[in-house]
């Protein structure tokens, strides 16, 4: 009976590596929007150079990919509990590298929005089954370091999108010309990733048969309904001419309106994932992440080019520093929460240090942005970058606590909940830190709610109780 977990705990490295590709990649194709947004705002190219408020447009198409990926974090997290885990992880990866690839191809505002809409519906299964499928095969003594190597690749991925997109768009220029040059980035990532889910099928289907083709199907239902709820709240609000950030709002309005019908449809097969106190505390301080990850990896560019007032390619570079701090952060606190855990200090009073901690150097960030005259690009570089560090090493302490806490039967359900209530933060961040730096010109404001929302999440973690004793990987 010990076999089956020993094999498990053996293979997990391999098993790792796979899973951190799939984040590089897909992390890559969301993070090519602010980049290349950014890109558009500056040259004037497409549909961003009529944009009356140009950020805040900029911002509301990366928190509408955001209303996609958000609405299939629970779905896809209880599709996996029902089909497996590593087929909808297989099926998330092809689908983001399809819809990447369409993104490059299609034209017009609108039907770009729909493309990264989907191409969010689609990468919004991997969070829940990625983790879950780690909490499974992973031993508990290393599950907090697994868990944090793993999702390296988000940082990977976002740091390769804001480094090789100007060499991307320059690539483009060459060979489709200036105006069409935003083009290239998405085709370029989208067939990368098709490489990547590729590989994903050829190395998940030795351990076992998958029933991609009802998983994708259940997928695209769920995701079809997420679809037409999404752009119909963008067309009626554009349609009565109401600006971007109330169209982001009422993006999350949906998102919490369509929590409710799926909670009130399966209360009796989800009930424990929304009982446990200490679960919803988790849940609720995802907020704060979601929304500081991507209000910075969306907007880093812009915010160092403001402060730098030099090129395209010089803020991209500095820039790349802030999601950099994920290599360095994943794996040092989760390595940092299974030696606390093991030394039997728990991981919270870790969890709550790190996130005071960011809390207090984002702040310092945003008092340096409003006081000094000429902000020095390279100081702001070094404030984001030591900020970073400790926001990235938290994640996977949190993710550890919550694999602990959650029955294995429910875990997908769980981080698929945990993620969906995050990513509202993601969805309204990028709108939100356009429309401040639209209305007075800075960032200033944008980095100072940033670090006002921190300090939130500090105050819910406060309340969660750590699971007595980590959970067994075979249940």
């Amino acid at each position: 009976m010990t076999a089956l977990p020993q094999t498990r705990h053996r293979s997990w490295y391999v098993l790792a590596c796979w899973l951190l590709l799939g984040w590089t990649f897909s992390a890559a194709d969301r993070s090519l929007t602010g980049p290349v947004v950014t890109w558009m705002i500056n040259n004037h190219i497409g549909f961003m150079a009529e944009a009356r408020l140009p950020f805040t447009l900029g911002g509301l198409i990366g928190g509408l990919f955001f209303a996609g990926y958000m609405l299939t974090q629970f779905p896809g997290g209880y599709l996996g509990d029902r089909y497996g885990h590593r087929t909808i992880i297989v099926v998330s990866i092809v689908w983001a590298g399809v819809a990447t690839l369409l993104n490059g191809v299609i034209t017009g505002l609108a039907v770009f929005v729909a493309m990264r809409v989907l191409t969010g519906l689609g990468e919004g299964a991997y969070y829940s089954n990625d983790r879950s499928l780690l909490a499974k095969q992973v031993p508990p003594r290393r599950l907090s370091f697994a868990l944090g190597l793993v999702i390296t690749g988000l940082a990977i991925g976002i740091t390769l999108a804001i480094l090789l997109a100007p060499g991307m768009i320059a690539a483009g220029i060459a060979a489709l010309g200036k105006a069409q040059a935003w083009r290239m980035p998405f085709l370029l990532l989208g067939i990368v990733t098709l490489g990547v889910g590729l590989g994903l099928f050829l190395y998940f289907r030795r351990q076992g048969p998958m029933p991609l083709g009802r998983a994708t199907l259940a997928l695209l239902a769920n995701a079809g309904v997420g679809l037409v709820a999404v752009m119909a709240v963008y067309f009626i609000g554009t349609g009565i001419g109401l600006t971007e950030l109330p169209i982001a709002g009422l993006e999350v309005l949906l998102a919490l309106v369509l929590v409710v019908v799926i909670l009130r449809a399966r209360r009796i097969d989800i009930g424990p994932v929304l009982r446990n106190r200490s679960m919803v505390m988790i849940y609720l301080s995802y907020f704060a992440v979601l929304w500081n990850l991507w209000f910075f990896s969306f907007w880093s560019v812009a915010i160092i080019a403001d402060v730098s007032k030099t090129s395209f390619l010089y803020a991209a570079v500095v820039a790349a520093f802030n999601a950099g701090a994920g290599i360095l952060g994943f794996p040092t606190g989760g390595w940092l929460s299974d030696y606390a855990a093991r030394r039997g200090w728990g991981r919270k009073p870790m969890l709550l240090a790190f996130t005071a901690i960011q809390g207090v150097l984002t702040l310092v960030f945003g008092i340096y942005l409003l006081f000094s005259p000429k902000p020095n690009p390279i100081v702001a570089g070094v404030l984001i970058f030591v900020a970073s560090l400790f926001f990235n090493a938290l994640q996977p302490i949190g993710h550890a606590m919550l694999a602990e806490l959650a029955p294995e039967k429910y875990r997908g359900s769980a981080f698929g909940m945990q993620n969906l209530i995050g990513e509202m933060g993601a969805v309204l961040s990028p709108a939100v830190g356009g429309y401040l730096r639209d209305l007075t010109g800075s960032w200033t404001q944008a980095v100072l709610l940033d670090a006002l929302i921190i300090f939130g999440s500090f105050a819910v973690l406060s309340f969660v109780r750590e699971a007595r004793s980590p959970a067994s990987p075979a249940g």
